[in-house]
C-alpha cells in the first residue's frame, strides 16, 4: 500500500505544479483603437469586436483630441456629434495619426458627408448590431493592422459627383483603389456605361476620372477607371502615401 501511495505522489505533485504554474502572457495587440466619448453599451460592444481581431481599444473621455495629438493610434471611433470635428482635426493634423483609420458612429450618410474633408473610413450605424459591427471591423482590419494586399482597396467615405447616361448625381464612396472604386447610390446604371467622376480626399485636391460601370447592385455600384486616364497617377500616389504613413 505504501509503495502504491509513493507511486501516486509524483503524479499529484505534477498536477499541483501545473495548476500553480504562471499563466503565459497574452500576445500584445498589434494595434490600438481610441474609443472617443462612447456611452454604454456601444463602448463594451466595440471593445469586444476590436479585441477579436487583435486590436486593443483604449477608452477616452473628454481628452480625446489632446491625446490624439500626443499618442499614436491606428484607429479611432468618434460619435458624429458637436465635438467630432475637433477630434478629427486633431487626429488628421497630428504627425503620428494623420493616416489613422477613422470610424464614425451614428448619424446618416448625410451627416458623415459633413466631415468628408477628414476622410472617414467607415461608419458604425445605429442601432448597433453585433453581427454588422463584426463584419465592419473584419472588412477594415487589414488597414488598421497595416497588412495590405498587393492590390489594396482603401475604405474611405467622401462625396463623389457622377456624370453617366446623361445624368448628373451625387454618390458616396465606399472603397477605392488606383484601378476603381465602389460607391453607394440609389440610382441604377447599366454595366459598361461610360462615366465621369469627381471627388477630393483630404490632402488630395479634386480629381476628375473617366471610367465605366463595372457592376450595379441595389443601392451600390462599381466603377473601373480608364487605364489611360493620367489622373489615375494622382490617385495612386495618394494611396501609396496613405499606406506608407
Amino acid at each position: 500500500m505504501m509503495e502504491l501511495r509513493n507511486r501516486a505522489r509524483p503524479t499529484m505533485d505534477n498536477a499541483l505544479g501545473n495548476a500553480l504554474s504562471p499563466i503565459p502572457p497574452t500576445k500584445k495587440a498589434a494595434a490600438r483603437a481610441a474609443l472617443i466619448d462612447l456611452a454604454e453599451p456601444a463602448k463594451t460592444m466595440l471593445t469586444d469586436c476590436f479585441r477579436q481581431f487583435g486590436i486593443e481599444p483604449v477608452a477616452m473621455n473628454g481628452d480625446g483630441a489632446a491625446r490624439l495629438v500626443k499618442e499614436k493610434y491606428e484607429a479611432c471611433v468618434i460619435p458624429l456629434n458637436e465635438g467630432a470635428a475637433a477630434v478629427m482635426d486633431a487626429a488628421r493634423t497630428s504627425a503620428s495619426n494623420s493616416r489613422i483609420v477613422l470610424y464614425g458612429l451614428g448619424g446618416s450618410a448625410q451627416d458623415s458627408m459633413r466631415y468628408s474633408k477628414y476622410g472617414i473610413n467607415a461608419m458604425f450605424h445605429e442601432p448597433l448590431e453585433r453581427p454588422a459591427m463584426l463584419k465592419l471591423v473584419r472588412a477594415t482590419r487589414l488597414l488598421v493592422l497595416h497588412e495590405f494586399r498587393r492590390y489594396v482597396r482603401i475604405p474611405v467615405m467622401t462625396e463623389v459627383s457622377i456624370i453617366a447616361e446623361g445624368r448628373r448625381l451625387t454618390a458616396t464612396s465606399v472603397e477605392m483603389s488606383s484601378g476603381g472604386m465602389s460607391l453607394k447610390s440609389v440610382e441604377a446604371f447599366s454595366p459598361g456605361a461610360n462615366v465621369e467622376i469627381s471627388f477630393a480626399l483630404m490632402t488630395l485636391p479634386r480629381v476628375n476620372l473617366r471610367g465605366v460601370i463595372s457592376w450595379n447592385k441595389p443601392k451600390s455600384l462599381g466603377v473601373r477607371f480608364d487605364p489611360n486616364d493620367r489622373c489615375r497617377l494622382k490617385l495612386k500616389t495618394w494611396i501609396d502615401s496613405y499606406l506608407e504613413n
